[in-house]
């Protein structure tokens, strides 16, 4: 019984309660088996320096982790400040011109060499409002 619990604890690496529960039998047993072997304060050092390695680790992971979370939070605040601004900009009482809405939306349009005039880039849905094609020569 005994070079079963040596065996487990120090060639297996299990904890002393998980070898108690395995063999059934009471834990103070175990430590009992265990701490007279000379190898246990070897073991016991090495156990605690991995303990105390993968503690700073998670720790790493979940100051990472926050980081990321609080940058993504501060970005998505961001997005949301432009999409207010946005929003009263384009929800205003006053129309804007097509000159200044294309201003406001490059990537929206293509200019064309031959017709002087601005296109709606292929592909994009937009709503009836929307200039499909605005003039530049006049400008």
């Amino acid at each position: 019984m005994e070079d079963e619990i040596l065996k487990r604890y120090f060639q297996d690496k299990m904890k002393q309660i998980d070898i108690a529960n395995e063999l059934n039998i009471s834990k103070y047993k175990v430590s009992r088996v265990v701490t007279k072997d000379s190898r246990y304060n070897e073991e016991k050092e090495r156990r605690k320096l991995s303990s105390e390695q993968k503690h700073k680790e998670k720790t790493i992971d979940y100051i990472k982790s926050k980081r990321r979370t609080k940058i993504q939070d501060e970005v998505y605040q961001q997005l949301q400040q432009l999409h207010k601004q946005a929003s009263q900009e384009l929800s205003g009482r006053k129309t804007i011109s097509n000159i200044a809405y294309r201003n406001w939306n490059t990537s929206a349009y293509k200019y064309n060499e031959k017709t002087k005039s601005y296109h709606l880039r292929n592909g994009i849905i937009a709503g009836f409002d929307v200039p499909k094609e605005i003039k530049w020569q006049n400008y």
